[in-house]
């Protein structure tokens, strides 16, 4: 049935026995209770000490303790020329006044979640005026597996701020093209700022930075000829300052720290069909949030072929959108075209009601391709074949694409035309069943995750009595292997500073070198290791062959080498 251009007409998705105003105040409750579902749940587990801490996010407690110090203000994570150091700097004020602990640390990532989810519903609203359809973006990104809440509550480096940032680009990206009149200048100002600013942090963002800014360059090319360009330039000199004010003053070309994140690693090169089966089969899956911790089952993979059509379908009906010059959907956008309507000038109304569903179009084209860009990257990328499992977390920023992907099936399944005729029911039966089954498999993941609560507790409270341990031994410098040694001095607030052993007790990488130093420099330091590593059984073939020169103190997970005299 055919839709007039301009006129409102309710969501297709929404229930129709309630009066509108019912049914607007319905959704926006189930908004709010779903985000809070989702903040909650974030928090409970932040409560159990879970996603569990390593080392990586202690460097970045460290960095953060140092800059509210005033101790040191790094600009890339410890050990390295790449990654930005934002979430220590956000960090840096809790711990000021909590000390060292990881639920200070990861407050601010929580903070960059909730964020996320109402930047996330607002820019659903935005491209498709379907606040139903925002009502189920807001209930997937409220759900969360192992490796959805790891890459938005461990404050290790980058993921955190991707979802966030891509998602203001995109709405920002929205308001200046189809013309918002009010606030121009600082809504350049704040896109060139963001785009920067991630620069620095991690590029693994780029794709959507591309993605919004050829939007922006396609419908206000003229205007970013002027002030607006400038404004946005600036603006994203000032974001950027981190990374070329280091250039700067090491003569280094800044894009050589943006390569590196791309590079590292590169000299151990994955296969071909690893990097296919990691990439293009366990990817999708564990980057979007349906597996379970630290696997995908068999029956989870599904999301494997689910995806490559939805990105053919979401282009698609996005290009179609942006040729037609409507949203594609017939749904109104939140009265926004009676508000264009009410203006003195008709004909710039009629090119505001255009320009949205134009650029709505454009934007979901952008939010496809950049998620396709991010999937090909990590496909061609060694770190998918090699760790697919962990290294999935380099697909966090699908999350952000899931209202341009989504929006074909919503359209079928609730659309009152749709599921007329031969074709029509099963594709609407189809459509239903794929969103029932991702809503189905995130929350069983969900559930999963949640379930490895109480093992996080129980290691954080060994990792406690560790801590006690050392300081009642009077031990303030330490030697230990990677994943204990920086997790260690954080959570001593730096009483006792740890250097790395690799397993033949030869020197390992230290991201921190004064703590190496300081370690050297100590007339006696300890050994901390793991029961049954390799680097506890050559510390218990150094006892039997030398007997009397180390004393072992054993605690739950833990066992102390002391030298004596």
């Amino acid at each position: 049935m055919a839709m007039t251009a301009g006129v409102r007409h309710e969501p297709t998705g929404a229930p129709r026995a309630l009066p509108a105003s019912a049914r607007a105040r319905l959704v926006g409750v189930l908004t709010a209770l779903a985000v809070l579902a989702g903040v909650g749940y974030r928090l409970t587990l932040l409560a159990w000490h879970a996603p569990p801490t390593n080392s990586d996010e202690a460097t970045m407690g460290l960095a953060a303790l140092h800059i509210a110090r005033g101790q040191d203000f790094p600009v890339w994570f410890y050990g390295q020329t790449y990654m930005g150091t934002l979430e220590a700097y956000l960090a840096a004020p809790v711990l000021a006044l909590t000390g060292p602990s990881v639920l200070g640390l990861r407050l601010p990532t929580l903070a960059l979640y909730a964020l996320f989810v109402l930047l996330a519903w607002r820019l659903t609203v935005r491209l498709t005026g379907d606040r139903w359809f925002a009502l189920l973006v807001v209930v997937l990104l409220a759900l969360g597996s192992d490796r959805i809440v790891k890459n938005q509550l461990i404050a290790g480096g980058g993921y955190p701020e991707m979802g966030p940032a891509a998602a203001a680009l995109a709405l920002l990206a929205y308001d200046l093209c189809a013309g918002r009149p009010r606030r121009r200048l600082p809504r350049w100002a704040a896109w060139g700022f963001v785009a920067g600013l991630m620069v620095w942090v991690d590029p693994l963002i780029l794709p959507y930075v591309a993605g919004t800014g050829a939007v922006l360059l396609g419908f206000r090319w003229r205007e970013l000829r002027g002030r607006a360009g400038v404004t946005l330039g600036l603006a994203a000199l000032v974001g950027a300052a981190p990374l070329l004010g280091h250039s700067l003053a090491t003569g280094r070309n800044p894009l050589s720290a943006v390569l590196a994140a791309a590079s590292s690693g590169a000299a151990a090169p994955a296969g071909w069909a690893d990097r296919l089966h990691g990439g293009l089969l366990l990817g999708p899956p564990l980057g979007m949030g349906l597996c379970s911790p630290s696997h995908c089952a068999t029956w989870q993979l599904w999301w494997a072929l689910a995806l490559p059509v939805l990105l053919v379908l979401g282009a698609v009906t996005a290009w179609t959108a942006l040729r037609a010059g409507s949203s594609g959907s017939g749904h109104a956008r939140d009265g926004r075209a009676g508000a264009a309507l009410r203006l003195a000038d008709g004909r710039v109304a009629g090119a505001l009601r255009l320009a949205d569903g134009r650029v709505a179009g454009a934007l979901r084209l952008a939010l496809v391709a950049a998620a396709a860009a991010t999937l090909a990257a990590y496909t061609l990328s060694s770190a998918a074949g090699r760790t697919p499992v962990e290294s999935s977390r380099y697909l966090s920023c699908l999350l952000v694409s899931l209202p341009a992907l989504l929006w074909p099936l919503w359209h079928a399944a609730t659309s009152r035309t749709a599921g007329r005729g031969a074709v029509g029911r099963p594709t609407t039966v189809l459509a239903v069943a794929v969103l029932a089954a991702t809503v189905a498999g995130s929350g069983y993941a969900t559930y999963r995750a949640a379930g490895t609560a109480p093992a996080a507790r129980a290691a954080e409270a060994r990792h406690a009595d560790l801590v006690d341990t050392l300081r009642t031994l009077g031990v303030r410098h330490v030697q230990a292997g990677y994943w204990t040694c920086n997790r260690l001095t954080f959570a001593t607030g730096e009483d006792v500073v740890c250097a790395v052993v690799d397993d033949d007790l030869s020197p390992g990488f230290d991201r921190y070198a004064p703590y190496r130093r300081a370690v050297a420099a100590a007339a006696a330091p300890a050994w901390v290791a793991l029961p049954g590593s390799p680097l506890a059984s050559r510390l218990d073939d150094r006892m039997r062959s030398a007997p009397g020169s180390l004393d072992l103190v054993t605690i739950d997970g833990y066992r102390i080498y002391l030298p004596r005299g």
